[in-house]
């Protein structure tokens, strides 16, 4: 089985970063017989403007992904840029695109009605993310819920592609992991860098305190009862727990719990989560960060190289 997944280097990794992504994709690498795991900054270039802040979160979600358990030596990890193949076959696969597929794409709608750039990159996004898949014939693509339509989009496309110009493409299949594709932000919301109500994961405590501290809470007193299954901080909580030490955490928020003491709980076993990942991270510098990625980029054009002789061949172009 192949899968590929990606993550747009726009910011530093957050805890929804590490649960909806990090972590699942790592455990893929032990039952796929081939990985691909992609940097994908000309994604990231629909809303980001500051090109050393680009570099930097590259690098810097490289580490993060190194630092987590990702092994290089079992997975190709690779930038998105240093793979020509892949603007080549989104601009063949625009020409097939029917508008009203684009139209229909819930999270353009839902990004430019929360104030971001309605660029032309932002709208298209699906076809060159369907080109990221198919260029690498995966068969699974791990995401989260609210990625599910861009791989119907993906499966729609490829198909429209393999009836005009014959069987070229596997049509992917999205792999879900429902208990934790979406990970709640401090203000109850989906975490994403986007909503700036993040938690930062292999961050500076002090940054991780005030996160934690402002996580929105409800009305209820110091020592009412508190529901487990609506409270933020315990949901957030929960996923860093023992099934056994989430059930005992769950009882004390219905005895009383109060969201002060909550969140300090939380604080205290976050820092303990991710310590050893922060030690892991500050052994891997930028040159070996660096060696990974360009040892991937010769891996991922290999298999782009061949796939895009297919594709040339098959429309005309060779």
């Amino acid at each position: 089985m192949r899968v590929l997944s990606g993550f747009q280097p726009s910011g530093r990794f957050h805890l929804g970063n590490y649960f909806g992504s990090i972590s699942p994709n790592i455990e893929f690498q032990k039952s796929s017989d081939s990985s691909f795991f992609m940097v994908a900054d000309l994604h990231s270039l629909t809303t980001l403007r500051d090109p050393d802040e680009l570099r930097l979160y590259a690098l810097d979600n490289v580490k993060d992904f190194l630092a987590c358990g990702f092994d290089p030596n079992h997975s190709v990890l690779f930038r998105q840029s240093a793979v020509a193949e892949h603007t080549e076959l989104a601009w063949i696969l625009s020409t097939l695109t029917p508008m009203g597929l684009m139209e229909r794409a819930v999270s353009f709608k839902d990004k430019v009605e929360r104030g971001i750039d309605a660029n032309v990159g932002l709208f298209t996004y699906p076809i060159l993310q369907t080109a990221d898949i198919l260029l690498y014939q995966a068969e699974k693509v791990p995401v989260g819920k609210d990625q599910k339509q861009h791989i119907e989009m993906a499966r729609d496309i490829a198909g429209k592609f393999n009836a005009a110009y014959g069987d070229t493409f596997i049509i992917p299949e999205p792999i879900i992991k429902e208990d934790s594709a979406v990970v709640p932000g401090i203000d109850g919301q989906k975490m994403s860098k986007s909503y700036g109500n993040t938690i930062p994961l292999l961050g500076e405590e002090t940054d991780i305190k005030k996160a934690i501290m402002g996580i929105v809470t409800d009305s209820r007193e110091k020592d009412d009862a508190k529901d487990p299954d609506s409270c933020v901080i315990f949901q957030i909580h929960k996923l860093i727990l023992s099934s056994e030490a989430a059930a005992t955490l769950s009882a004390e928020y219905k005895d009383g719990l109060p969201y002060g003491d909550a969140k300090k709980r939380l604080l205290s076993d976050y820092m303990d989560f991710i310590s050893p990942l922060k030690a892991k991270k500050e052994d891997i510098s930028d040159d070996e960060a660096q060696q990974i990625l360009s040892n991937g980029a010769i891996k991922a054009t290999e298999v782009a190289s061949s796939t895009m002789d297919k594709v040339r061949k098959a429309v005309g172009l060779m």
